[in-house]
């Protein structure tokens, strides 16, 4: 369900928006679903300009069908397979992060999640020279952990910079600001508009949840058709605009199995195509705080239950193969 917001088309003005809620109609579904001629002769609206708004609105949320051919030969042209800096992850995710796909990475708080990100954003603006755009919802982000990240992989300051200067960070702390950041980023790449910093080919946001939770409570169906607009928005950016998005979550622990699960829910759980769980490893645990476990628990194409050891202190690589075990496919 999608809320109504300035914006979201041509036409559709903050005050057109206002009118249209004080009568009712406050979602997409609600101002397409209903009789125009009504609609513009109890909120004293221009006919002609809902049914402009009507028609773009169709064309931007609705479906359209296409054979299995043409999505194959458009999969070929259009994924590309980035490096997230780490042998063992890469081995996890099956060579790496998947433009027009989102990867979620879960884990209780000091997992490591935001470490994880800090780093795959050295290894795409340095070794790949790829743009990234940071959406920072926890002020986990520093700058100066940022640079000794980089600094580990070059001591040529001149690299150091250019690394940083394809990094965009936007700080963001409501869901409401993230929607816009992302709508915006969504026009400028779809219209072709170079940025300063050039093209964004890959999307952190760390972490979705802290935004959303606030949502949930008292006004629980405000915040699900909010979750599921920012969903909307971010799936885009990955299939139609060939962006490998990835997203860090919080995790709950199940009241029948007592085992660790992402947070936001069933309605949440369909929006990442990869999954990946990060755990302190018991079995290192005296040797290292930073040392971790990664557990695949969701993916297209990766039996889920293989899990990888990594040193997010380091971003090293530890000995050992990956170990299998869990269900298929």
């Amino acid at each position: 369900m999608v809320i109504l917001r300035a914006e979201l088309c041509p036409g559709l003005t903050a005050e057109m928006i206002q009118i249209l809620k004080a009568n009712g109609i406050k979602t997409v579904v609600d101002l397409v679903s209903s009789d125009l001629e009504d609609v513009a002769r109890k909120c004293s609206l221009s006919y002609k300009a809902l049914v402009a708004v009507r028609r773009v609105l169709l064309a931007q949320f609705s479906a359209f069908p296409i054979n299995g051919a043409d999505l194959y030969e458009e999969l070929k042209s259009s994924t590309a397979i980035l490096s997230t800096g780490c042998k063992n992850l890469d081995k996890l995710l099956d060579s790496g992060l998947y433009t027009g796909e989102v990867t979620e990475l879960t884990g209780a708080p000091g997992s490591g999640k935001t470490q994880l990100c800090l780093s795959i954003a050295a290894s795409v603006s340095h070794c790949l020279k790829q743009h990234l755009l940071y959406v920072d919802t926890t002020g986990g982000l520093t700058a100066g952990r940022l640079l000794q990240l980089i600094q580990s992989k070059t001591e040529d300051e001149e690299e150091q910079a250019e690394a940083l200067q394809m990094i965009q960070v936007v700080r963001v702390f409501d869901a409401y600001k993230m929607l816009d950041v992302l709508q915006e980023l969504r026009c400028s790449i779809a219209q072709q508009v170079m940025s300063s910093s050039g093209p964004v080919k890959v999307l952190v946001v760390d972490s979705v949840s802290a935004v959303l939770y606030p949502l949930f409570g008292g006004r629980q169906p405000e915040g699900m058709a909010l979750m599921m607009q920012l969903a909307r928005e971010l799936k885009t950016l990955a299939r139609e605009l060939s962006v490998a998005v990835m997203v860090t979550n919080h995790v709950t622990r199940d009241s029948s199995s007592g085992h660790l699960k992402p947070a936001l829910g069933r309605s949440w759980s369909f929006v990442p195509s990869t999954r990946v769980l990060l755990e302190s490893s018991e079995e290192v645990q005296g040797k290292a705080s930073t040392h971790r476990v990664a557990s695949l628990t969701k993916s297209p194409r990766q039996p889920t239950g293989i899990q990888v050891e990594l040193d997010i202190g380091t971003w090293g690589l530890l000995e050992g193969s990956p170990s299998e075990s869990g269900e298929g496919l």
